[in-house]
């Protein structure tokens, strides 16, 4: 009909850390959010802390404290996204657009009340909806929520900015969420080991699961969880260059006939046993961790008599130096890494074979072979990390 009016279109947009490093990245950042806002597109934009802001929190926390209480490390960690949103508002406003920034409480996202490591229990973003009813460009700080029970700010571990932007994308039923980075695109492997790796139009949200549990650094597992449970169509692209292609995150991709998409990798992963082989580990490594305020690391295998570790490098620190004498567990070898390949379907016998010929040919033999949903894992010494990546991408 003549008369019905098209709805705006509505994006969620994310930008990690690298993206607005400085004055002049926010400054970018801000004239491309107001150049698509002046489409007539609604726009709300979560942001993560500026460049290393995060990572400098923790160390000066640790300097202070070398076991910080975790409700008063949430308080100082969440400084951070507060100074990228506000600066960014700002950003906007002087180039003529209406832009409001809001804290992660003051958006409405409710978690849970486990400090460090919360997760996102609902979303109530009532004053969010106000704003884009005013059309105002909405700006948030990731990584950040607050528990409805305690009435404590919180925060939601590694990644949690990506998360932040998926559960407001669907909350909002939004057309996409953008997550836009310092990298155009997912790429068939790290581009800094492999030269020649390519980057993906279009994922599956399970292999791009698959990918990043066991090492993709695009953006966090648990983002990618929430978006295929809410349906939320995810694009991760360029910050700075607009023109990318980018990769298209949905249920219903266009795959090409690659049987092999991608190659990743842990650069460091730690090897654990378990000296109470009768009982499950991990609800009792999960308790020492954080009665010493350690984060939980990526969990990538585990039975009654050992496990495997991951994470990010300022956790697995923390937990190479603890002392585990007085525990059940005890640290067996702290130089591994994990080398995974994607494949498009369940893995098969013959791509099994295909990746074991390789490695045969080179006469190097992994630790550990653990098979997933998507993807065909193993567990190498970190010395042959690169070669054996670029190794198992030529199968691409």
């Amino acid at each position: 009909m003549a008369n019905e009016i098209t709805p705006q279109r509505l994006i969620v947009q994310k930008y990690g850390g690298a993206t607005l490093a400085t004055p002049e990245k926010i400054k970018q950042v801000a004239r491309r959010i107001h150049l698509l806002h002046k489409t007539g597109t609604q726009v709300v934009v979560v942001v993560s802390a500026m460049g290393q802001t995060t990572n400098q929190l923790i160390e000066l926390a640790r300097n202070v404290s070398p076991n910080p209480h975790l409700r008063e490390l949430d308080m100082l960690l969440t400084v951070g996204e507060r100074i990228s949103m506000s600066l960014l508002s700002m950003a906007l406003n002087d180039l003529g657009s209406q832009a409001i920034s809001f804290t992660g409480s003051q958006a409405g996202i409710l978690t849970n009340d486990s400090h460090v490591n919360a997760s996102i229990i609902d979303v109530k973003a009532f004053r969010v909806e106000q704003a884009l009813k005013e059309n105002k460009i909405v700006i948030l700080a990731g990584f950040q929520g607050v528990s409805p029970v305690t009435k404590e700010i919180t925060t939601l571990g590694r990644g949690g900015s990506d998360t932040s932007a998926v559960a407001m994308a669907a909350f909002l039923k939004a057309d996409r969420c953008e997550i836009l980075k310092d990298v155009d695109a997912v790429y068939s492997a790290d581009p800094k080991i492999v030269n020649t790796a390519k980057s993906i139009q279009e994922l599956h949200y399970d292999h791009l699961l698959e990918m990043t549990k066991w090492g993709a650094k695009v953006l966090h597992h648990k983002s990618v969880e929430m978006a295929q449970l809410k349906n939320v169509r995810l694009y991760v692209g360029s910050a700075e260059d607009e023109k990318s292609n980018g990769t298209l995150i949905s249920d219903s991709p266009k795959m090409g006939s690659n049987r092999i998409l991608a190659v990743n990798s842990y650069g460091t992963v730690i090897h654990f046993s378990n000296q109470n082989k009768e009982t499950p580990p991990l609800t009792d490594f999960y308790a020492l961790l954080t009665k010493n305020q350690i984060g939980a690391p990526e969990i990538l295998y585990c039975t009654n008599e050992q496990f495997y570790i991951s994470g990010p490098k300022e956790n697995l620190d923390l937990i190479e130096n603890f002392n585990f004498s007085h525990s059940k567990f005890t640290l067996i070898e702290k130089t591994l890494c994990s080398i995974s390949v994607t494949c498009a379907s369940s893995p098969t016998e013959d791509i099994i074979q295909l990746i074991q010929d390789k490695l045969d040919a080179e006469n190097i033999i992994p630790i550990q072979k653990i098979l997933s949903n998507k993807n065909v894992n193993y567990i190498f010494q970190q010395k042959d990390k690169a070669a054996v990546v670029q190794l198992l991408h030529t199968l691409i």
